[in-house]
């Protein structure tokens, strides 16, 4: 595996259905931040962005729906999640930075 395959876009639609935005939204909401996707009315998103909030949390249907998305996520990809985990670091300097 070449390090080109190290890293894949995905769509903002599946980072959401997976659950991931909802997951990453509680980190973020400790600290007064979120990250919002706006989708419309076909259920597309059309844009998404950081922005501060006033909130902390989200009721509980949305939590029940957000652990059941990723959970649902875990069971369909944890195969690949094992192999992945299980690759070598690329060695080389450089690489991905925050």
């Amino acid at each position: 595996m070449g390090d080109g395959d190290m890293v894949v876009g995905k769509s903002w639609s599946e980072f959401r259905n997976a659950g991931l935005i909802w997951f990453v939204n509680r980190i973020l909401h400790l600290f007064g931040w979120a990250i919002v996707v706006e989708v419309g009315e076909d259920g597309e998103v059309f844009d998404v962005y950081p922005a501060r909030v006033k909130f902390r949390g989200f009721c509980q249907e949305v939590e029940e729906r957000g652990f059941q998305r990723v959970t649902k996520y875990i069971k369909e990809n944890v195969d690949e999640m094992l192999n992945e985990s299980l690759l070598p670091t690329p060695k080389k300097k450089g690489g991905f930075h925050n």
